[in-house]
């Protein structure tokens, strides 16, 4: 079995395994636990409804922290919904969810692929430099560097891959299938799990603040 066969086998499939287990135990560890007796009237008639509604209001930072946020956010929303498009919308990936689902769709031009996977990694990359430029104000530890670098690696070797630069084709692949097995294997147990927690965190402090009065 070649390096190529092994990635786009039993490497890929046992991350994605693992992938799909870990999301759904942490999620059901979630729902499961048990919520205090509440032992207060909500102040707001409407407060669950609103609370909810906090999932999409609290998207962007309140006004009064613009200023300070803009730079942060508006990168970190470049880099999700360029990775999001890259991830979902070029050919190769689209024949790899087909095979795996039956689904298919039209793919992206290969140069729209390529300008956003760059666009996702320059801006990935300028996340964790602003970063670097204020520790004490962000206080990152060596595992949000080891996680940056995990998200990085499927980013890079893709565009290496296909420009054709560093390893022969085949072995650039493969890495690229490998280092994208290893975020989908690590992802369930890290902090990339806000990817589903967002949901459940914003709503749960939606119903808290309504619970108790508060414009939301």
């Amino acid at each position: 079995m070649t390096l190529l066969d092994f990635a786009r086998g039993p490497a890929i499939h046992a991350s994605l395994i693992i992938l799909v287990a870990g999301i759904l135990l942490r999620l059901v560890g979630v729902l499961v636990l048990t919520r205090g007796a509440d032992l207060s009237r909500p102040r707001d008639a409407f407060g669950n409804f609103k609370g909810y509604r906090t999932v999409f209001s609290r998207a962007w930072p309140a006004s009064e922290f613009n200023a300070a946020t803009v730079y942060q956010t508006a990168m970190a929303y470049i880099f999700h919904i360029a990775t999001l498009i890259v991830v979902v919308g070029i050919v190769p990936h689209i024949e790899f969810i087909t095979s795996l689902t039956g689904l298919s769709w039209p793919g992206l031009p290969n140069f729209i692929g390529v300008a956003l996977g760059t666009i996702a990694l320059v801006s990935l990359i300028a996340l964790i430099m602003r970063r670097l430029s204020n520790p004490a104000i962000y206080n990152s530890t060596v595992g949000d560097y080891v996680t940056w670098i995990i998200v990085a690696l499927p980013l890079v070797t893709g565009l290496m891959a296909f420009a054709h630069v560093g390893f022969r084709y085949e072995t650039m692949l493969a890495l690229h299938i490998l280092s994208s097995a290893l975020l989908f294997a690590y992802l369930p147990f890290s902090k990339l799990m806000h990817a589903f927690w967002f949901i459940f965190s914003r709503a749960q402090s939606g119903l808290a603040y309504a619970h108790k009065g508060v414009r939301i």
